[in-house]
């Protein structure tokens, strides 16, 4: 996992709450920081997916790890 400057974790929430608190918190981040956000609905993958081509914010990384999904998301 690359370095990032903030986490989320969004476990247990489920679809919208995970990209609005993303949301909350890239609001505070400084252009080119990155944020780590944990998320347990499976839909998150493709929320975040949309979300970043929306937002201009890029999407680094997108994994699953054991039943987890992980993503980084640098603010554009």
């Amino acid at each position: 996992m690359a370095n990032f400057d903030e986490e989320l974790d969004a476990s247990g929430l489920n679809c919208p709450l995970p990209i609005l608190r993303a949301k909350k918190a890239l609001g505070t981040l400084e252009s080119g920081k990155v944020l780590h956000i944990i998320a347990t609905d499976p839909g998150s993958v493709k929320d975040f997916e949309a979300f970043a081509k929306q937002t201009g914010n890029e999407l680094i990384e997108s994994k699953e790890v054991g039943g987890k999904y992980e993503f980084l998301i640098k603010k554009a």
